[in-house]
């Protein structure tokens, strides 16, 4: 499959465009930086007082970077104007550079939906929505045909991750839907909703978590404030997410799965999906896991080979799914074999 790439110019751009938007979350403390075990994890949080009331907003889970940007509190602070001028100004060189970016009800939409504390709470950004965004990851140039194939957007995160941040969003996901026009679709259990469609386009959200169990039902997000309908296999898609920047406005920070992950996962979804009556999106996924495999079987082959192995570690059925995939894409099990040995 031909792929085409974006000019270092725009790769480097997009990488500087997620470091400024990442600095912008440690700009608005309200009071002392406070870290939190939560099962063998260290999380951060603004830990302030309120009159008589203790609250706590968490900024995310440790890491030598977040550290760093606590750290230059004060000084991120007194740039901020600078900095959203320059962000400005790599979204306008990004779309410059063709970078496809959101149009105007996806960004909006997006927008809303980070303000309110979904990617910061856990959510990750998943399917082809995500898939775009691998665009500035990977430095992929990307055509509609490939990315315009559904409008809706796939929101996941883990139950016990959710559970345990004791932080909500604000406003309420609900209310943020509501302004966009979607409505909540009923569900088998008619307290518990994990999609809405939007009135005049008939775009879904959906909002989805890792199954455990042998069922796949529907569970609670509290951080998030809605439910999630569980997945098999999903788990596997969303540990340990990339930032990502959207190109729209001034830059939106999100979440997306790494994308040697996301191809595996692809991998299993399509054959999964091949079994039933969604045989053309089973093909669409198998084109997107296709894609990603011969540019990181050329850019990152040993991060494909790690998933991969690791994919196929998990047990029988994994390695079914995986299997039955890669007969149908002889060339990506080319591809996988050759980043494995090297």
């Amino acid at each position: 499959m031909a792929f085409s790439r974006h000019t270092q110019v725009a790769q480097a751009a997009y990488h500087d465009l997620v470091s400024l938007l990442l600095d912008e979350t440690v700009t608005d403390l309200r009071g002392a930086p406070t870290a939190r075990q939560i099962n063998g994890r260290t999380y951060w949080y603004d830990r302030y007082r309120i009159g008589t009331a203790i609250h706590e907003t968490y900024l995310g889970e440790e890491t030598p970077d977040l550290l760093d940007r606590l750290e230059r509190y004060e000084a991120l602070k007194e740039e901020r104007v600078g900095r959203r001028r320059e962000r400005a100004r790599l979204v306008r060189l990004l779309r410059s550079e063709r970078f496809l970016g959101l149009d105007g009800a996806s960004g909006s939409l997006i927008s809303a939906l980070a303000k309110a504390g979904t990617f910061r709470l856990g959510g990750v950004l998943v399917g082809t929505t995500a898939f775009r965004f691998y665009e500035g990851e990977l430095g992929l140039r990307l055509s509609l045909d490939q990315t315009a194939m559904t409008n809706d957007i796939d929101i996941a995160s883990f139950e016990k991750l959710s559970l345990a941040l004791g932080d909500t969003v604000e406003p309420p996901l609900n209310e943020v839907l509501g302004k966009f026009d979607f409505a909540p679709v009923p569900s088998t259990d008619r307290n518990r909703v994990w999609r809405w469609r939007q009135s005049n386009t008939e775009t879904l959200v959906e909002f989805l978590t890792p199954s455990f169990e042998e069922e796949e039902g529907v569970r609670d997000l509290p951080a998030l404030g809605v439910s999630a309908q569980s997945l098999h296999h999903l788990n596997y898609l969303i540990a340990e997410p990339l930032n990502a920047a959207a190109v729209y406005r001034e830059g939106i920070l999100l979440k997306i799965p790494r994308p040697e992950r996301y191809a595996i996962h692809k991998l299993i979804v399509s054959s999964r999906r091949n079994d039933g009556p969604e045989s053309l999106k089973a093909r669409k996924d198998l084109l997107q896991a296709e894609l990603l495999i011969e540019i990181l079987s050329e850019d990152r082959p040993a991060d494909l080979a790690d998933a991969y192995s690791d994919a196929m570690s998990r047990g029988p059925r994994w390695r079914e799914l995986i299997g039955r995939s890669l007969i149908r894409s002889p060339e990506s099990r080319k591809r996988i074999e050759l980043s494995i040995a090297g």
